[in-house]
């Protein structure tokens, strides 16, 4: 017999329990990728059924049908588009009142459904027992109880599935909406007219979404009637009618009659305890969510987030590099042979893409603890009580509870990182707070960003280095905060704002399985989205800062320098027992044979060990090996000449690195931005240094070393820095940090701001946007302070106590969301409308 194969969707309310479902139904065959056009995770899978072959698709978790969230609106087009053959829908038996809200609105859809209670063991911990018949005759679809966290009714689960679509139901749940009944008929009658949209989609749900005023529905019926506008005129005068008659909106009176059908329904076929105990859960929210205790028991944790994936995960970080230092190695001995000068162009370009790509592949320890750390407080039940904590307070700002997550691990103090910020915003359910925060997190303290604060600091502010640090790390929240509330009131006014659902589920001991598989499962997407293009951003990079090269002139002057270094080693070479046996095409070599041997002996202790590496390097050339260990008379005198020459090659290849660097398509736009830039106090050196930083942070403080000629003679990059730029005083250096601080996103980070908006134009406008941002901030700063004759210490505190008057005004300015009303609706749950 032919297999068959089938489409199953899997559906339900968040913390359910609807991924510990979908684990144990498909095991290890899972894939995760995105929705076509949306950034919404798409999870699917598969198992057998006998001959069947079920292709499993968790939809994201969402408490109902509207249009009012991308999730909501990802779930309901897949649900009518792709026509699965059944819809499991999972509820938390615990709590069934409240997830038979979406159940009813599934059915309303005409899916085929059948209800998987979830949890029961926690239903029955509580006590709670369901009437399963009683359930399956009132709603007239198969209802199967299990505990999916510990494997219990998975095979009763995969019986209902072939059941259901075997036997599909016959009839469909209706709902009595009492005084909108007549409404609902009368469009209906007029939606019969369309035959495309009546054979579609279900003419009583559609009636119904257009009195719920859904803006999906409505767009929908613009494309499809041949008279939208006359059925729209129809609906907004039956709206009116039932307002006029009953004193209440259609969609509150659909809203309200559905919840109280969930409770009517619950009460029938639910027996709670007499004398119900409070749960474990109710009396740990009494100090978590605690006006005062809250907010420092979030604190606390996420201290300990921050503390075990950015501190503990980067000293991990420190122990796992050998392992990328050992790819870089590998590369490097593949490759043609390094150059006395500079290295052959394959050489260059294929070791620069590797460590550009290693370097974010460092990152790998920090993702993972932070991912699992995540996926535990999500599992754990926290996730919404910290939306909750802060969420009145980050609302005045247009943002969203859950911008907490993000905006820590983007560095609100110091040493994050934007990347996994950036990734974090998945979990905002809000388009225009998640897009606010998407556009503040690279703002944020990255750890990148640190070392050039540093050489700045112990420069110009080393006297007060401790309240300049503080400075710059506290700062930038006070200038985030009101850039992300200008954002809402203007280029995001538009953005959809959905209303506000927060639930406080019961807290649950989370499984390793399940955090160690979603933590790997992001950790795949994370080097899937980034790595591939980093590489091919880094080759980019790589001709701008090295093309088009030194002129013919320069190239000559510092061949004779080689040259001259060459034979001036030959000749005392020709002094010596080795005369006519070492000659000038040996000179490279015996130099890359040291480092080669020097290299080898990297982390050898054992003495043993060491005296056998000499052996095995003397047998592959004795005359090289004389020379690099000093054995001999003769060879005592050539190894003093080689390290000359040795210095000659590490000045040249510096120099002509400098020199090409300044000459490149980079420097050249390090040069023609010198006008606009003088402003902030930056001449084309420091132009050059924040360019180069676009491509990683880190290339800041780098290129300022290479600029200023550091060659590990002892001097410090801070006393090279002051040398080499007279003039530049500790005002210059606040404006470039500051600057630094509001520095457009990386181009890691840029490419993950692509992917989270869905968007080349966010990524640009967050680039654009941030880039004039901080130029005018560093002008502002150093025009303003020159000014007023400010030294650079004057400047900072004047400029700090700006910023916290600008945001503490900011917060007074009143938006939409926080003039309406705010409904508690039924079992613990927190509606914000919109």
């Amino acid at each position: 017999m032919a297999a068959k194969n089938l489409l199953v969707a899997l559906a339900g309310q968040p913390n359910c329990g609807k991924s510990t479902v979908f684990n144990m139904l498909t095991g290890a065959r899972q894939h995760v990728a995105n929705y076509p056009g949306v950034t919404v995770e798409k999870k699917s899978g598969s198992f057998k059924m006998g001959t069947t072959r079920v292709e499993l698709v968790d939809l994201p978790g969402t408490y109902s049908l509207t249009s009012y969230s991308l999730e909501e609106r990802v779930s309901r087009d897949f649900l009518l588009g792709d026509n699965p053959g059944v819809v499991i829908d999972v509820a938390d038996a615990s709590n069934l009142k409240r997830n038979l809200y979406l159940t009813l609105q599934l059915l309303e859809m005409e899916v085929p459904t059948l209800l998987n209670l979830n949890m029961m063991d926690v239903a029955e911990r509580r006590n709670q027992t369901i009437d399963i018949a009683g359930l399956e005759k009132i709603l007239g679809i198969p209802v199967v109880p299990t505990t999916a966290k510990k494997g219990e009714g998975r095979e009763a689960l995969q019986v209902a599935v072939e059941k259901a679509r075997e036997n599909p139901s016959d009839g469909f749940f209706k709902i009595d909406y009492k005084g909108l009944e007549e409404h609902i008929s009368e469009l209906e009658t007029l939606l019969v007219e369309d035959p495309v949209l009546s054979v579609q989609y279900p003419v009583r749900w559609f009636a119904i979404k257009l009195l719920e005023d859904d803006a999906e529905a409505i767009q929908l019926l613009r494309r499809t009637h041949p008279d939208a506008e006359q059925v729209l005129i129809r609906t907004a005068q039956c709206r009116e009618r039932f307002e006029k008659v009953s004193g209440n909106s259609a969609e509150r009176h659909i809203a309200f009659t559905r919840h109280g059908m969930c409770a009517n329904i619950a009460k029938k076929v639910v027996v709670l305890p007499q004398n119900p105990k409070r749960s474990l859960s109710d009396r740990a929210d009494r100090y978590i969510c605690n006006r005062i205790l809250g907010p420092i028991i979030l604190m606390c944790i996420l201290m300990v987030l921050y503390e075990v994936s950015i501190v503990f995960g980067g000293w991990l970080a420190q122990k796992v590099w050998p392992l990328w230092g050992g790819l870089e190695n590998f590369a490097a001995s593949v490759l043609p042979a390094p150059g006395f000068m500079v290295d052959p162009l394959l050489r260059a370009l294929a070791q620069w893409v590797v460590k550009s790509t290693t370097a974010i592949l460092n990152y790998l320890p920090i993702f993972f603890l932070l991912f699992s750390l995540i996926a535990a407080l999500e599992d754990s039940g926290y996730m919404p009580r910290m939306a909750f904590i802060l969420d009145r307070l980050f609302r005045r700002f247009g943002l969203h509870g859950q911008s907490t997550l993000p905006m820590i691990l983007g560095g609100v103090y110091v040493g994050g990182c934007a990347i996994p910020g950036v990734m974090a915003t998945k979990a905002i359910p809000d388009e225009r707070a998640r897009l606010a925060t998407i556009l503040i997190v690279p703002m944020m303290n990255c750890l990148a960003k640190v070392p050039l604060y540093l050489i700045l600091i112990g420069a110009y502010f080393a006297d007060v280095g401790g309240l300049a640090m503080f400075f710059i790390a506290t700062v930038t929240l006070f200038m985030a905060l009101p850039v992300a509330k200008l954002l809402s009131l203007t280029v995001l006014k538009k953005r959809e704002s959905a209303p506000f659902i927060m639930e406080m589920p019961p807290y649950h001991v989370p499984t390793l399985q399940g955090v160690l598989r979603r933590s790997l499962e992001r950790i795949w997407m994370f080097m899937k989205k980034i790595v591939t293009v980093v590489s091919a951003v880094a080759v980019v990079v790589f001709v701008l800062i090295n093309f088009p090269g030194l002129s013919a002139e320069r190239q000559a002057h510092y061949e004779e320098v080689r040259d001259s270094a060459i034979q001036a080693f030959v000749k005392q070479a020709d002094k010596t027992e080795y005369k006519d046996v070492i000659t000038t095409d040996d000179v490279l070599p015996i130099i890359l044979f040291g480092e080669a041997l020097k290299h080898s002996k990297i982390g050898v202790t054992d003495k043993e060990q060491s005296a056998a590496i000499n052996a095995e390097f003397e047998a592959k050339n004795p005359v090289y090996y004389a020379v690099v260990k000093r054995k001999g008379k003769d060879g005592k005198k050539l190894n003093k000449a080689l390290k000359k020459v040795v210095r000659a090659r590490k000045s040249v290849r510096r120099e002509i690195r400098a020199e090409r660097f300044e000459s490149s398509f980079l420097g050249t736009m390090g040069r023609a931005l010198e006008p606009v830039t003088q402003f902030a106090g930056f001449n084309w050196r420091i132009n050059i240094a924040l360019l180069s930083a676009f491509a990683a942070k880190e290339n800041s403080a780098a290129t300022l070393g290479s600029i200023y000629g550091i060659d590990g003679s002892g001097q410090s990059v801070q006393e090279t820095m002051k040398a080499g730029e007279v003039g530049f005083t500790s005002l210059h250096a606040l404006a470039l940090m500051l600057f630094m601080a509001l520095y457009p996103p990386c181009v890691p980070t840029s490419i993950m701001v692509k992917h989270q908006s869905n968007s080349t134009g966010w990524m640009l406008f967050s680039i654009g946007y941030q880039t004039l941002l901080g130029l005018f901030v560093a002008s502002l700063v150093f025009t303003g302070g020159s000014l007023l004759g400010l030294s650079g210490f004057q400047a900072m505190w004047a400029f700090y106590g700006l910023c916290v008057a600008t945001t503490l005004g900011m917060a007074l300015i009143p938006t939409r969301e926080e003039k309406e009303t705010e409904i508690i609706t039924p079992t613990s749950v927190k509606e914000h409308c919109s």
